[in-house]
């Protein structure tokens, strides 16, 4: 691709390196920017910036957060007993617009995946059982997508928690083997969070 500008060329790069986005697609929202007023175009820069800069990690449950604690686990309307398990942020935000669940969550960064080198170690599994050793929990929820590496995650998270004696259940398989949990429809997520099962009935022997 020919630029006539070197300017454009390096926006466009940039623009290049997210996720789905190409060159071609990248060029038509670079030149977007560009027919909009300074303002809008700053405002736009500035919002990007801040994000990467102030952005804050809850220190309770790991959500992405504008203050060390997020405003889920600081709500006096959520159940601080029952913490639902879920991948990223773009889970709790799933099933949080299924408006099925009221307790609160643990994220654990990512999934394990011996072939991608993410270990248990990688993802803040070992804070989820110190919150369940140290806070009352009456249930973990375990809501992972339904691939192989949601799964061995699930397994693993399993033998980590059966021992404190507490319920540990897992959404209902309304979300196809294979699919993505923040691709699911509101209302077939929502049916697996209220329909959920104990992990260990759903273990195939």
């Amino acid at each position: 691709m020919n630029f006539s500008s070197k300017l454009l060329e390096d926006a466009v790069n940039e623009f290049s390196k997210l996720p789905g986005v190409g060159q071609k697609t990248a060029l038509r929202l670079v030149l977007h920017l560009l027919n909009k007023e300074q303002e809008e175009v700053d405002v736009f820069g500035h919002s990007i910036i801040r994000l990467r800069r102030d952005i804050k990690h809850c220190t309770i449950c790991h959500n992405i957060s504008d203050h060390p604690v997020c405003e889920i686990c600081t709500s006096q309307k959520r159940e601080k007993e029952v913490i639902c398990v879920v991948e990223d942020t773009r889970d709790v935000m799933a099933v949080e617009n299924t408006s099925q669940y009221f307790g609160v969550y643990h994220v654990l960064g990512g999934l394990i995946s011996p072939m991608d080198g993410v270990g248990p170690s990688d993802l803040f599994i070992d804070s989820l059982v110190q919150r369940v050793a140290t806070t009352p929990v009456k249930e973990v929820i375990l809501a992972l997508s339904a691939t192989m590496e949601g799964d061995t995650t699930l397994f693993y998270l399993y033998k980590r928690l059966k021992d404190f004696q507490i319920p540990i259940t897992t959404i209902a398989r309304g979300i196809a083997f294979g699919g993505e949990l923040e691709y699911a429809d509101e209302i077939t997520l929502g049916r697996s969070i209220v329909t959920r099962v104990p992990y260990v009935n759903s273990i195939i022997k």
